[in-house]
């Protein structure tokens, strides 16, 4: 199905296509300038620094629901060996992972989600193969380092976590930028908290993703408007899910990588950075998210930091 006209509409107000130049595969973190990385500098006062990565186990958050996106595989390729028969000589230690490049903490590549036959900045959507992807691959994005800004939105409404789907709009977002006391600047990148690694902490997994809290189709034209570079969330899904129009699927992802050029990252983990946010009343730090630049990739499995 067609996007609907009012979405059509907004995806036209948002995009970014040509404004980066036509050849452009980075989308919205051309915003990153040497100022907003400055500005990311001056926001380290402690030196405190917060991992936002989830554990790389099979014990994730992926339950089945898409085919092939699986949690985190580990096995041991080279145990205690030896080149030369003596075991008091040289011996080595490998090892190599499994997964779905979506399926623990992740930036999505702009090449990810596209519809209309085409991706962002009008690129066809055939140049994605069985191979990869030609073009807008995960491999552009780094490196990734800007100012970050913690928006709790799950702590603005009084709550650990979102027991609902609850669908974060311009509101919700202007809220928790002034109740942070941060006002969001063009290359900032933005980390939206829903608290709903609440799951994942406590082993349910099937409840982690039913039903989803997640950025909604208002907040859109909010990220666009204030320039941000990225946008993370702690969620599955990234927007919320079942999301506001049951008849369009996923329109966030659709409007924001396809037209938007947005960069997004979910399953972030933020509550501990949350935390010491909402201690000493500073919501921003300086972040670094290079993705893993795997060629042809259309996700980035990432480590986040957060320095304060």
């Amino acid at each position: 199905m067609a996007l609907p006209e009012d979405l059509q509409a907004l995806a036209q107000r948002v995009s970014n296509w040509g404004r980066f130049g036509a050849a452009d595969q980075r989308g919205t973190l051309n915003f990153i300038t040497d100022e907003s990385v400055q500005r990311g500098v001056a926001s380290v006062r402690r030196g405190a620094a917060f991992s936002l990565a989830i554990p790389m186990n099979t014990d994730g958050p992926q339950t089945g629901g898409i085919p092939g996106r699986i949690n985190p595989q580990h096995r041991m390729i080279a145990v205690n060996s030896n080149f030369t028969g003596d075991p008091n000589d040289f011996t080595t230690n490998d090892d190599a992972v499994d997964l779905g490049v979506q399926a623990a903490t992740h930036w999505d590549a702009l090449a990810h989600v596209g519809y209309g036959e085409r991706l962002y900045n009008d690129t066809p959507a055939s140049d994605v193969s069985e191979a990869g992807t030609a073009r807008l691959g995960i491999e552009n994005f780094g490196p990734v380092v800007s100012r970050g800004v913690l928006l709790d939105v799950a702590r603005l409404h009084g709550v650990d976590h979102f027991e609902t789907n609850h669908a974060i709009g311009a509101d919700d977002l202007d809220r928790a930028a002034a109740s942070a006391g941060v006002a969001v600047e063009p290359g900032d990148i933005v980390m939206v908290r829903t608290g709903q690694m609440h799951w994942l902490r406590e082993g349910d997994r099937d409840r982690f993703s039913h039903p989803s809290p997640g950025l909604g189709i208002e907040s859109i034209e909010w990220f666009h408007d204030h320039e941000v570079a990225a946008v993370a969330t702690d969620n599955l899904t990234f927007e919320v899910f079942p999301g506001e129009r049951r008849k369009v699927m996923l329109p966030v992802h659709m409007i924001n990588l396809r037209d938007q050029g947005l960069v997004q990252g979910q399953l972030w983990y933020l509550d501990e950075l949350a935390a010491d946010c909402a201690a000493d009343g500073r919501h921003t730090c300086l972040l670094v998210a290079t993705p893993l630049p795997i060629t042809g990739a259309v996700g980035g499995v990432v480590a986040p930091t957060a320095v304060k």
